[in-house]
């Protein structure tokens, strides 16, 4: 049974500092290769590239030609490359806000991802408080963040609260907790018919 372990949430919430955390503590718990695949590694130079040439502007990830021209193909071609990895029997880590995906509940469906049919998917929801995400992102100063800085009142309509899902675990990552840590991968590498999924 291969395993799909997305680390998700709002910018600034440290997903990809999580996952890189727990991706080592999970092959040792799992004994079992996992790939590990970012969205802004895999996507983030190319599509800036291609929004400078379109609008002159090729930090602006929150533009309309972003959101429309870009945004769902960066993120259908991480499933891609996850499903090709799962298919060769390679365990996979996806870090990405997947805001839109986790609330319609596509994440967690095999079927509408077209994976294999016995892979186990497991989100995990990096939480932060607002305010701190903002200090955060402020201090880490990519530019890419500008327009939500610029426009941060928009940008926290924007933000979503995760449904509840049996497959979605939620860590608080305010001050980082080693005892809730080392349980949330114990619920990580657990199979779904031996405990909690």
């Amino acid at each position: 049974m291969g395993k799909l372990i997305i680390f998700a949430g709002h910018a600034g919430t440290g997903k990809t500092t999580v996952a890189k955390k727990a991706m080592p503590k999970l092959i040792e718990k799992c004994q079992h290769p996992f790939i590990f695949l970012d969205k802004d590694t895999a996507y983030g130079a190319f599509s800036s590239h291609l929004l400078g040439v379109l609008t002159g502007n090729e930090e602006d990830r929150d533009s309309p030609v972003y959101l429309d021209n870009f945004r769902d193909w960066e993120y259908s071609g991480l499933v891609d490359i996850a499903r090709e990895n799962l298919e060769l029997g390679v365990d996979v880590i996806l870090v990405g806000p997947f805001s839109k995906e986790i609330q319609s509940l596509h994440m967690f469906d095999t079927v509408f991802l077209r994976l294999p049919s016995e892979t186990e998917i497991k989100v995990v929801w990096v939480d932060l408080d607002v305010l701190e995400a903002k200090k955060r992102i402020e201090k880490r100063a990519d530019p890419r963040d500008k327009w939500k800085i610029e426009h941060w009142d928009e940008y926290k309509r924007r933000r979503i609260e995760p449904p509840k899902h049996p497959q979605l675990y939620r860590f608080d990552n305010t001050e980082f907790d080693q005892a809730k840590f080392d349980a949330m991968i114990d619920l990580l590498a657990t199979p779904c018919h031996a405990g909690p999924c």
